[in-house]
């Protein structure tokens, strides 16, 4: 399922002060007393359980995930985490970050050396401390909302009772046994998460009555109906401008059926779907005859699931599946994990890393283990190399295991209070064993792996000292310090990347704003407003001070190449992208095929993520595919016929820089830019017309002097958008208008629209007028007013002209019509206007000021004219209105994000970028990961190959290209002749086209004259001639692309040429 091009999660944020009272306190107590997670902390913020408002600055992006429903729900659970190593820790992270009641951290353990391998809050000098008490106050830091309390005493049935959700991280089986039968008793929702080296494994047991409110997490389906007819099952058929997209098993409602009222409101009705358009419903034959219209929607229905209890499910078990291609690893894993805690229940310790013997013992428990089995957890065959290198990397401890197995188990916590999304059910087993080195045999020996009493122990037993000195000298570049930045870095760190000779260098040109806080986990409410890129970097420096890191603000693209030039990229080992679009991840990708350097690509929306990687003259990019493009809204259906709260808020957002941004721009511009006439004129069709007359309303018709007139501007511009341009619209198209063939002109998609009457006891209305009227006066530097009362006297005075339709007024009913209809510019109106704007000079001390759409600031009045101009504009197609958080999210064009789906993608990308670093060379070694953890559903495949080309016996890829000395021996620059001879002589080929970026240097069909001019010319010469460019001094080398023939005259595709000038 290859989503590939999932965002990631950090919208650009803007420069912003905190007001006072978002200071957060830490409240924590260590060897926790209950009472006290009841008390208000010093600041006041967390106010839990019922009455809470959710702080929608701080969970913004998330409750566009779960909804504030869910979140509630979540605000009401207390959780226990027991075992704060590097997996626990992972996991109350995640936790805290989404917002729960309270989290317990529970540990009798104390911290030793192999848990910094992913112990993030654990650092050198709480060696011998216990684990949970260290990382309570760090953990707390991370919400302010969520109380966190350590606990070191026992678990005991009476203190379980206190909790609705329990996550074992680090126990025995008997352990696990006795509390699951507990928690299973009581109605307590049990996770158990563990991690051995390259295998993972989580199970959940949320009781024999869990309700499943959303199955899935997607928006709910609605369409628009053709007919339904009277049957004893009745058929209904959509408008075929889309597919309903609905599935059998469904349940739908109706809305503004005319005729069939019967099923307007009805409770849901269960469908069969017949085909694209079709679906069939309930019994209709009894109901009235169906006239036309009506809109049906998917109504989400509860749904309630059974669990079984650990003891019970360790005998039958259910399995989720991670990779399809590892069909019978769930089985043999589920017996090996079993066979690992009799072998530590025997022992009393871990098998030794690559430990020959202790490999063999434990095949031979397993065997006995799996001959014990009743149910259906008996396997025919074991597969005893498998489970040889569970044994062999069981001690170990990594950090990317644990992201993901973190990321998984905390967003099934959510599941657990919530309701939203489908658990697991109920076991899922993982193994990452590809990350092992790739010549079969080569095991590691144990004097490779034993401890050496260092923080990377955990992960030296998997992999060896060796790999843990290549990595101490890696050079990465990271693109971007927001969700998935944050998530890198701390797994870098934990992973000694870059922790010897070699260095990380992170951009982002971002600050920190507070809805990061949420999933950024790296930045606290009093780094608000600073860099991104510095505090991350100081961040993890507190996690693994031996991390070399320098934190830059630059964005990636051609403006910054003199920065990340040449010397630049050929110093790094690769690039991780933590980017939020696609342009700069084709740019980054375009530098990783030219330097030949791997790329990690990765991205989340909502609790999808994907993870993409890139390896020189191995794979595809990341580029090499792409998805198909946004639909856009048709402009006709934004201007006249609008049928959902989409296109109202699309409008809005063009009324926003129409009205606040482009005039102030373009009249500026007209006033000290002297080329700005020239340009205008030179523009198509009536565009000239359109700036000039919107320049000369923003410099002489509607320019302000008082506050006054700004009211007066909002008030007339409010009757031109809700009432007259309304009146002309059905002027020309009267309600009862009927088409060509006969049918209502305002049927299907035509929504026929009303006027609105202006009143001053409207709220809405209010609304549109102070925030238009504060924006207008915004633009032109005048102060604004928050007096509603003031502002409603000032209304009373405001002369609104009386309107009446016109005829001859043109309307276009679709794009088509609207491109043909070449409008004839009106040339002697132009040459008005042009006489009639202010000279330039006469108005220089006289400033305007574009507004730039800002959705995050509640102050500054941009979504309150966006939600009022939206739902104003629905009342008038009666539309249903949005409220401010969805208007937000659609007009703000949020990505929705969790920190959930961060972690667990993160993860899987340092498992890649440990297969890059030791070399790995085998396509199928590598592993492209999708996930959507509300399904669940996981699917990884391998990379695609590089296509292969051909030009005679020569086969090339992507990752290939002519290099090509510019300079010759005798220090005298290749000229085009030459050029085009050197490949003529040495290749066989003959150019017939030559270009370098947008420039064409060479044709077969230039004229004559050009030609000769160009033929002798050196190629940078002719490189700067035409681009108009001076080429920098960080330049090297260009790309020139060629189309060739072969001595057949026939057309051949080659590789680029790197012609080299220094």
């Amino acid at each position: 399922c290859p989503l590939y091009r999932i965002m990631s999660s950090s919208p650009l944020s803007k420069k912003r002060r905190l007001s006072g009272s978002e200071t957060t306190g830490s409240h924590c107590s260590s060897n926790s007393v209950r009472s006290e997670l009841s008390h208000i902390p010093t600041n006041g913020m967390a106010k839990n359980g019922n009455e809470a408002e959710i702080d929608e600055g701080l969970y913004s992006r998330q409750l566009y995930v779960l909804g504030h429903d869910a979140m509630k729900r979540m605000q009401s659970s207390n959780v226990l985490i027991s075992g704060l190593r590097g997996l626990g820790v992972e996991i109350a992270k995640n936790v805290i970050l989404g917002g729960v009641k309270s989290v317990t951290l529970h540990d009798q353990g104390s911290a030793e050396w192999r848990d910094l391998s992913s112990q993030f809050y654990l650092r050198e000098e709480d060696l011998g401390r216990n684990r949970a008490e260290v990382s309570q106050p760090r953990l707390a830091e991370l919400n302010s909302y969520v109380p966190v309390t350590a606990y070191t005493g026992a678990l005991t049935e009476e203190y379980l009772t206190e909790f609705q959700v329990v996550i074992l991280t680090d126990s025995n089986l008997e352990e696990q046994l006795r509390l699951g039968d507990l928690c299973h008793s009581k109605g307590i929702k049990l996770i158990i998460a563990d991690t051995r080296g390259l295998f993972g494994q989580l199970f959940c047991d949320f009781g024999e009555e869990m309700i499943v409110y959303d199955t899935n997490g997607e928006q709910p389906l609605s369409a628009m109906i053709s007919m339904i007819t009277k049957d004893s099952q009745g058929l209904v058929t959509c408008l075929d401008e889309a597919r309903h997209g609905f599935e059998t098993g469904d349940y739908v409602t109706f809305t503004e059926v005319q005729g069939m009222t019967e099923l307007n409101g009805c409770q849901p009705i269960e469908i069969k779907v017949l085909g694209p358009y079709t679906f069939s419903i309930c019994d209709t034959s009894s109901f009235s005859e169906y006239i036309r219209g009506g809109i049906v929607s998917q109504v989400k229905m509860p749904k309630k699931i059974a669990f079984k209890s650990l003891s019970a499910s360790m005998a039958e078990p259910e399995f989720v599946l991670t990779d399809f291609a590892k069909f019978d690893r769930p089985g043999q894993l589920h017996v090996g994990f079993q066979a690992l805690h009799a072998f530590e229940k025997k022992h009393k310790r871990q098998p030794k890393p690559w430990n020959q013997s202790d490999a063999d013992e434990l095949v031979s428990i397993a065997n006995d283990v799996n001959a014990n089995q009743a149910g259906s957890a008996k396997v025919e065959q074991l597969d005893e190399e498998l489970l040889k290198k569970l044994t062999y990397v069981a001690a170990g401890d990594l950090a990317p295991l644990n992201a993901f197995i973190g990321g998984l188990a905390a967003q099934e916590v959510m599941k657990a209070c919530t309701g939203k999304f489908m658990p697991i059910r109920q076991w899922l087993y993982f193994d990452a064993i590809e990350c092992l080195p790739e010549t079969e045999g080569a095991l590691l020996t144990e004097e490779d792996c034993a401890p050496r009493n260092c923080r990377y122990d955990g992960q030296i037993s998997v992999f060896g000292c060796k790999l843990q000195d290549e990595l101490a000298k890696q050079r990465y570049f990271l693109v971007g310090a927001g969700a998935i930045g944050c998530e890198l870095l701390k797994n870098f760190a934990m992973m000694g990347l870059a922790c010897g000779d070699g260095e990380v260098i992170v951009t982002d040109m971002d600050t920190i704003e507070k809805s990061n806080l949420n999933r950024q986990f790296l930045f606290r409410p009093w780094d608000v407003t600073k860099m991104k890129s510095e505090t991350a970097a100081s961040a993890v420096k507190q996690m693994n001070p031996s991390i070399r890191i320098t934190g830059h603000q630059n964005r990636v693209g051609p403006d910054t190449e003199k920065i990340y030039d040449d010397e630049f990229f050929e110093g790094l080992h690769g690039v991780a992208n933590a980017l939020d679009n696609v342009d700069a991840r084709m740019y980054m990708d375009r530098r990783c095929v030219y330097y030949r350097k791997p790329l990690l690509e990765s991205g989340t929306l909502g609790t999808k993520g994907n993870v993409q990687v890139v390896i020189p003259f191995l794979t595809e990019s990341y580029s090499s595919s792409q998805d198909p493009p946004e639909k856009s809204i048709p402009i006709c259906t934004l201007k006249n016929f609008p049928n959902a709260i989409e296109h109202t808020l699309q409008w809005a957002r063009d009324e926003f820089e129409g009205l606040f941004k482009q005039p102030a721009e373009n009249a500026m511009q007209y006033l000290t830019d002297p080329k700005f006439m020239e340009r205008t004129l030179k523009l198509p069709g009536a565009q000239p017309l359109e700036v000039l007359e919107a320049v000369y309303r923003s410099l002489v018709t509607d320019r302000p002097s008082s506050r006054k007139d700004c009211v007066a501007w909002a008030r007339n511009h409010w009757q031109v958008q809700y009432s007259n341009n309304i009146r002309q619209l059905l002027h020309n198209f009267p309600p009862d208008q009927l088409t060509s063939s006969g049918a209502p002109f305002w049927s299907g998609p035509k929504r026929c629209p009303h006027p609105l009457e202006f009143s001053t006891s409207n709220e809405l209305h209010m609304d549109y007028i102070m925030a238009a009227a504060n924006l207008f006066a915004q633009t032109y530097g005048l102060a604004g007013s928050t007096d509603r009362a003031a502002v409603i006297r000032l209304l009373q005075d405001v002369k609104v002209p009386v309107f009446t339709p016109k005829s001859g007024v043109k309307i276009h009913v679709s794009d088509q019509e609207l491109q043909n209809a070449n409008a004839s510019v009106d040339d002697s109106r132009l040459e008005e206007l042009k006489s009639l704007l202010p000279t330039p000079d006469v108005s220089s001390e006289f400033k305007l000021f574009p507004v730039d759409f800002e959705k995050d600031d509640d102050s500054n009045f941009h979504m309150d004219f966006i939600v009022a101009a939206s739902n104003l504009r629905a009342e008038n197609y009666d539309i249903p209105p949005a409220d401010r958080h969805k208007s937000k999210l659609i007009a703000g064009k949020i990505i929705p994000a969790i920190a959930t789906t961060t972690a667990a993608v993160v993860g899987l990308v340092c498992l890649e970028l440990l297969k890059i670093v030791q070399g790995h060379r085998r396509l199928e070694s590598y592993k492209n990961g999708f996930m959507n953890l509300a399904l669940p559903f996981f699917a990884f495949s391998e990379p695609i190959a590089a296509p292969r080309h051909k030009y005679y016996e020569n086969e090339w890829t992507l990752w290939d290209r002519f290099e090509v000395k510019g300079v010759q021996p005798n220090g005298e620059e290749m000229t085009l002749r030459q050029f085009l001879d050197y490949f003529k002589n040495e290749h066989k080929l003959e150019i017939t086209m030559l270009s370098q970026g947008v420039s064409m240097l060479y044709s077969f069909f230039m004229p004559a004259a050009k030609l000769k001019e160009r033929l002798d010319l050196p190629m940078t010469e002719i490189v700067t001639k035409v681009s108009k460019k001076k080429l920098g001094k960080h330049v090297r080398a260009l790309v020139f692309e060629l189309c060739c023939n072969d001595e057949t005259d026939e057309d051949v595709e080659v590789p680029y040429v790197r012609y080299t000038i220094h």
